[in-house]
């Protein structure tokens, strides 16, 4: 939707319940991760708005919740003659609006088995299955390789663990589907309590109707270090051409290689004592055919301070902004304060119960 583009004021009460999990018998487990709730504005007419540039990681999520989705998971572990098999379905729902339009669909569907004797450590897999890793104040996947495939990984190289997967999009609607693979090599300690992942992606195209597909080339190198200040840290350098995605999932199918895309990203998080929170720092270039180009920046974070057992206090502040070589420099910021009930007082405890009020400004631009 198209953001707005004037400076706005927002007051918005979210109930939130996020990594909710149960335990039952014959090994069967439930989680599941729910956001929604009322909301108003200053804008007449407006019950709900979303404040963000566009651009991948320039819209902060807290006290910027439009919309209501839910997901929620049913998973069972077996075992047969020596071998693990884990069986998985996850169902998801959304609504743009508080009370209609509502979307249902099937988010995973998949089976994996562990302990085959040509392998027995490696992990196969097959099905329509999640490989994703975010930052969480952004609601934002910096790698997304997902859908309907199938794969090998926690294969041992000696230095670190080798992983290929596979993935197919079918031609719908007049778009061309896509073919996807994937090989990561990862767990390669580069030092204390560090470790590296690299991923390399090559994409496919179908041509279809006359419209011939492209190919594309992706790389991610990440470093994941823990216990770093009570929380981590993580750093994505990547880059993209064609038709994969920077996330190094499915891109456009007719992108050529005029279409490049880079960007580096690096996002702390921490626990000292009662404050905790997460930060962000991105820079992102892309190219597309026809000589358009374009840079998107954001830096921002969130903290939480615990008051009591169950009562946190939140700030949520974010810096944004996307210049085209074609168009004039667009600018946010956007702040975020408000009161949380939680099962505990530190940053990552869910589920939240929140009263919040945003306050976002945009450039005449944005």
């Amino acid at each position: 939707m198209p953001y707005p583009t004037s400076t706005r004021i927002a007051t918005l009460a979210a109930a939130c319940g996020t990594l909710m999990s149960a335990g039952a018998a014959h090994a069967v487990d439930w989680t599941g991760y729910m956001r929604g709730g009322p909301a108003a504005t200053t804008v007449s007419g407006e019950s709900r708005q979303c404040y963000g540039l566009n651009s991948p990681g320039l819209k902060y999520r807290l006290g910027n919740e439009c919309d209501f989705y839910g997901e929620f998971q049913l998973a069972q572990a077996m075992k047969a003659d020596g071998v693990d098999f884990n069986a998985v379905l996850m169902t998801n729902f959304y609504s743009p609006q508080s009370e209609t339009n509502h979307d249902y669909g099937i988010e995973q569907a998949y089976v994996e088995m562990k302990g085959v004797d040509i392998a027995p450590g490696a992990l196969f897999w097959m099905g329509k299955r999640r490989d994703r890793d975010d930052v969480h104040i952004v609601d934002t996947f910096f790698t997304n390789m997902s859908g309907v495939g199938a794969g090998v990984e926690n294969i041992d190289a000696g230095f670190g663990k080798f992983g290929f997967a596979g993935y197919k999009t079918d031609a719908n609607g007049g778009a061309n589907g896509i073919a996807r693979l994937h090989a990561q090599l990862y767990d390669i300690k580069a030092n204390p309590d560090g470790k590296l992942r690299f991923v390399a992606t090559f994409s496919k195209a179908d041509s279809q109707g006359g419209v011939k597909g492209k190919d594309g080339f992706g790389l991610t190198a990440e470093h994941v270090q823990d216990k770093f200040f009570g929380g981590g840290n993580h750093i994505w350098v990547q880059y993209a051409q064609g038709s994969t995605n920077i996330n190094q999932g499915f891109g456009n199918a007719t992108a050529d290689t005029n279409t490049k895309t880079w960007r580096v990203v690096e996002s702390p998080s921490w626990q000292i004592g009662a404050f905790g929170g997460q930060a962000i720092a991105l820079y992102q270039h892309d190219e597309a055919s026809g000589g358009v180009k374009w840079n998107s920046y954001t830096l921002g974070g969130r903290g939480s301070l615990g008051i009591t057992k169950n009562l946190k206090f939140l700030t949520e502040i974010g810096f944004s902004g996307r210049k085209p070589n074609n168009g004039s420099q667009e600018n946010l910021t956007k702040v975020t304060i408000g009161p949380a009930l939680s099962t505990g007082p530190d940053f990552w405890k869910r589920p939240e119960l929140r009263l919040y009020v945003t306050y976002a400004d945009f450039n005449k631009a944005a």
